[in-house]
């Protein structure tokens, strides 16, 4: 068995040791070092280069996140970020995941020696998945610009929303999919069909996620409530650490967010927002799986395609993580494996029924 080499970086010497006999207890882990900083870190790895970086966010001498930049531009390597679950350092955690980083280990500011071990299942996933990570994919967020927005005209009436929120588009993604969801969102008009997302992430980081979307993307973006309408040019993300699913109330949809067992390790998961697409959307909605490491989200898939739904796969080239969209392939669930650009004008094509291929709807394009 090849085993990938892990180098831990945080200036806790309690967080590196639980950190190290974790992942140090797989097979196919190796931990070759450790550092209480970038600047013992780079020097450690003059030596010997890690495949996987474990790295925390606020150390001395240098921060997690300069660090990262700095490894992104000289020789990109998959980094997870080791953050703290703090709210106020949520922002600082989405920067580091702009700069290129691949996931989110959340750790909590007391008892982190028994957090860490209960969550260790969650961790040798992040590092696995990390290990997995298309190099070629891993790049840091271009310069944003903020866009301007123009205040929605109000529903002329219920029949014409009804008619206008047909069209749902649901959305599934997870390692890499912060900035796969950053190009897709960005790139479509203030007119486009009401959104649903779910993008595996801890609670305190969606709200922000969802802010900084916003404030880059001619439509509007926004972390999920309860109760809350499916409407045009908006794409609502489902909070971490609830489930979101799609209801119908009459001729408008709505989401439900509520809090559940985890389904397939993952809350909110992407298997339970497809399951309700297809149940009350059926032929109505697109689904979209991109990015990400596992298989949630391929069963649901397969339910929408059943349904009716038209489906749609990222494809491996421009994958971070080939696993969520691979495993949907897999199971039949994907009318069509496209590259992240082209997914957002897919999803701009009219109804369903326009991407209908006689005799061969399955294709790449």
């Amino acid at each position: 068995m090849k085993r990938f080499k892990v180098l831990i970086v945080d200036d806790s010497a309690v967080v590196r040791q639980v950190l190290a006999q974790v992942l140090g207890a797989e097979p196919d882990i190796e931990v070759i070092g450790m550092a209480s900083d970038p600047l013992f870190a780079q020097q450690k790895m003059q030596q010997q280069w890690p495949d996987v970086i474990v790295l925390d966010i606020e150390m001395p001498r240098m921060d997690g996140v300069t660090f990262l930049r700095k490894l992104m531009r000289e020789r990109p390597t998959p980094v997870v970020v080791c953050s703290s679950l703090a709210v106020e350092g949520a922002e600082t955690t989405l920067q580091a995941l702009d700069a290129g980083a691949v996931s989110i280990i959340t750790k909590p500011n007391l008892n982190v020696h028994d957090f860490l071990r209960d969550a260790s299942n969650d961790i040798v996933a992040a590092v696995r998945g990390a290990a997995a990570a298309n190099l070629r994919n891993l790049r840091a967020a271009a310069p944003r610009k903020l866009v301007a927005k123009e205040t929605p005209p109000a529903p002329a009436s219920a029949t014409a929303m009804a008619q206008t929120t047909e069209r749902i588009v649901a959305i599934g993604t997870s390692t890499g999919g912060t900035m796969a969801l950053e190009k897709v969102l960005t790139s479509l008009p203030r007119v486009c069909p009401g959104i649903v997302v779910v993008q595996h992430m801890p609670a305190q980081f969606t709200a922000q996620f969802a802010d900084r979307l916003n404030g880059i993307c001619e439509i509007d973006v926004e972390e999920a409530r309860d109760g809350q309408r499916v409407l045009p040019g908006l794409a609502l993300i489902a909070p971490g650490g609830l489930h979101m699913s799609l209801k119908r109330s009459g001729a408008y949809y709505l989401v439900e967010v509520k809090d559940a067992p985890p389904v397939n390790r993952h809350k909110p998961s992407v298997d339970v927002l497809f399951r309700s697409v297809a149940r009350y959307a059926g032929a109505n909605a697109m689904g979209v799986i991109m990015t990400g490491m596992g298989d949630d989200g391929a069963r649901g898939l397969k339910e929408m395609h059943d349904a009716g739904a038209y489906t749609l796969a990222q494809d491996e080239d421009t994958c971070v993580v080939y696993g969520m969209p691979m495993e949907a392939v897999k199971l039949g669930a994907v009318d069509c494996s496209l590259p992240l650009s082209a997914i957002a004008a897919a999803m701009m094509q009219g109804p369903v029924e326009v991407f209908r291929k006689s005799g061969n709807s399955r294709q790449e394009m």
